[in-house]
């Protein structure tokens, strides 16, 4: 990342932190993050607005500060293997990949995954394994995950995820509630799931299938 990009990555993640309070971890994941790259090209001047941006297959690349609460809500410390489903523009997957070991990052919308690894190559980032599929399967070959995060608003959990989520394991989503998203946080612990609503939000709902 050149010096002004940093300059501006590491503004970003300021302001982020005063209207959302941020672990230092995650704070400098968001800050070593090059957005700018994830941005469609019209778009690059609003790249570090805390807004989010619309992108190719009517979909929208989520504001930074919404990336931030939801990595923070993860609590990624000490965890090691997280599953996204959702790629999109591939931002949220990057920020990941500054706090695990291993990503592991589902899109249905292929020409969105394909755009997504051609950028997680030129920025260099070897730790994010990516998957054309429908996300609510999750991705049972590298299961179970410390962490599963939804970056779309689910009616409700498919219990295959759980079952994929490691014991004592933290899956954040948002929620359709009514006519409300709240993003929620399942702790599971043997067989028991907790949940705790913790704010509203928007996201794009999930759907099902592949799209080509």
């Amino acid at each position: 990342m050149d010096r002004i990009t940093a300059t501006k990555t590491a503004r970003l993640a300021d302001e982020c932190n005063q209207k959302f309070s941020l672990s230092d971890d995650v704070k400098k994941a968001i800050a070593s993050t090059n957005r700018e790259a994830f941005v469609p090209n019209g778009f690059k001047h609003s790249a570090y607005k805390l807004d989010a941006l619309p992108m190719g297959a009517s979909q929208w690349i989520s504001s930074p500060l919404t990336v931030a609460k939801m990595t923070q809500y993860l609590e990624p410390k000490g965890a090691d293997r997280v599953l996204e489903v959702g790629c999109g523009s591939g931002y949220q997957a990057a920020v990941l990949s500054n706090l695990f070991r291993g990503v592991f990052t589902i899109e249905r919308i292929e020409s969105l995954m394909i755009q997504a690894k051609a950028k997680f190559r030129s920025l260099g980032i070897n730790n994010i394994h990516t998957r054309t599929d429908d996300g609510q399967n999750g991705w049972i070959q590298y299961a179970p995950y410390d962490r599963i995060l939804f970056s779309a608003t689910a009616k409700e959990i498919p219990k295959k995820l759980f079952d994929q989520l490691s014991d004592g394991g933290i899956l954040v989503a948002p929620m359709q509630k009514g006519d409300k998203q709240i993003i929620t946080r399942f702790i599971k612990n043997g067989s028991s799931i907790k949940a705790t609503e913790l704010e509203a939000c928007d996201f794009v709902p999930v759907l099902d299938g592949v799209q080509k």
